[in-house]
């Protein structure tokens, strides 16, 4: 199924990037299952782009399912609801697998609970209408917020800011199924086994936005995804672009290029070149939000990894501890080496497995001895091998070296901003160089030498 040059500009991938074993064959074909209701969710108020959200509840109150617990007084920022019914405890400070530490809202789960079947129903379920007309643009933008929705591919940035008419025309809303990070499979399953939710959501989406063009981005080596999609978007006028596998292929900028042959200006924004990009995750909130009035309260999480017993795709609610993931695929294996939050390209390690899951966490990767098995970390060779792949055309040595010795003026000149942490320079180092860390650290610096 090759990419139709007469219907997309792009030649369906982008220069440099690399091609890190994909290892997806331990949760592909594993189908989406209900986690059971958790004994206790810790709900941080900071898991999204932006200000925090404002809690509106107070210890010892009963809550509900779908209750709003956190509001967003900010313009960048995003409401929060109650994943379960419960009783809410006292406010708690929690740790995210990045480091922060941030307040958080503990419910305890009450006997009231839905069942699996239920919740997989209300959630997932269900026949989407291809014929969304007659909604109205700030209809649909209130909806979304009223929901608390940000972007489900990681960023975590509010939606309705995102989908906002703004000065900028925007002629094309570029859907992302291409989930180009190893291990993970959220995004695959829900397009083979929810495509109608992610096509109403993509077409809701369009009348916020005020645009003609909706193109889905899949990567061609998710097949039944791809045929699944065609089949839901039949009788309409999206267009599927079935793009090469190389990594990073969903990352917005790389995408946009795949697809479109359009360049997003270093420090720009996909609306600079006339684009809105959403995960297909976030089409299917968006449905359930415009259509049933329900909030974001759960997402589908693959746990994987040859570190798991049980690999499975999960739909779990927010505030839900990574043990309580873990134990439901049976436990770790005793080779078991790494945890990561997300993948193993962008991921997070992190060793506390109390920590909640929050809305910008689509995977938990397993990783063995034998995977994070490497050589010694030696010095740079000057080999740019580093150069030869950075999908922004960055000196990813020249930053690191940059951000360790803390020359924030010499990193911002070589662009450590435009930086995507997308992790193909220390893929391919042969000194074994932690050069996004490092780069991460410098980006920090200057952020905190600007307050």
């Amino acid at each position: 199924m090759a990419l139709k040059s007469e219907n997309f500009a792009g030649s369906g991938t982008f220069s440099k990037g690399v091609h890190p074993p994909e290892r997806k064959q331990f949760s592909a074909d594993a189908p989406i299952e209900v986690i059971p209701t958790p004994k206790e969710v810790i709900i941080p108020l900071q898991q999204h782009i932006g200000a925090p959200s404002k809690p509106l509840v107070k210890p010892k109150q009963e809550v509900e399912y779908g209750d709003l617990i956190g509001d967003n007084e900010a313009f960048i920022s995003a409401k929060l609801h109650s994943p379960i019914f419960g009783v809410v405890q006292k406010m708690a400070v929690t740790t995210l697998p990045n480091g922060r530490h941030v307040p958080a809202i503990r419910i305890k789960a009450s006997e009231r609970q839905f069942t699996d079947k239920e919740n997989y129903r209300e959630l997932m379920g269900g026949r989407w209408s291809k014929s969304v007309v007659g909604y109205d643009p700030d209809e649909v933008t209130r909806a979304i917020n009223d929901a608390g929705i940000v972007g489900l591919g990681g960023a975590a940035f509010p939606t309705h800011v995102k989908i906002a008419p703004g000065k900028k025309p925007v002629d094309t809303l570029l859907v992302n199924g291409c989930e180009c990070e190893p291990y993970l499979t959220a995004d695959d399953r829900l397009m083979r086994d929810i495509p109608d939710t992610i096509i109403s959501g993509a077409l809701l989406s369009r009348f916020a936005v005020g645009i003609k063009n909706i193109i889905i981005g899949i990567e061609e080596n998710k097949p039944e995804a791809i045929e699944s999609i065609r089949k839901a978007a039949a009788g309409t006028d999206i267009k599927i672009a079935v793009l090469k596998t190389k990594y990073p292929q969903g990352s917005e900028k790389h995408l946009i290029k795949a697809v479109l042959n359009r360049v997003v200006p270093m420090g720009g924004l996909p609306a600079d070149v006339g684009v809105a990009v959403s995960n297909v995750t976030t089409m299917t909130v968006v449905a359930r939000a415009v259509i049933r009035g329900m909030p974001l309260t759960h997402r589908v999480v693959c746990v994987t990894g040859g570190g798991i017993v049980q690999p499975k795709n999960l739909l779990v609610p927010f505030g839900i501890t990574y043990r309580a993931l873990i134990d439901f695929c049976g436990g770790l294996t005793k080779d078991a080496a790494r945890i990561l939050s997300g993948g193993p390209m962008m991921g997070f390690s992190f060793s506390d497995l109390d920590m909640p899951l929050t809305k910008g966490t689509g995977g938990i990767t397993v990783l063995t001895h034998d995977d994070i098995r490497k050589e010694k970390e030696t010095a740079c060779v000057r080999c740019g091998r580093c150069v030869d792949v950075c999908p922004m055309n960055l000196v990813p040595a020249r930053l690191a070296v940059a951000s360790r010795h803390r020359d924030l003026a010499m990193a911002e000149k070589y662009k450590i901003r435009g930086c995507v942490e997308c992790g193909c320079c220390a893929f391919v180092c042969p000194a074994s160089l932690p050069l996004v860390q490092q780069i991460r650290v410098g980006k920090a610096l200057i952020i905190a030498s600007k307050k």
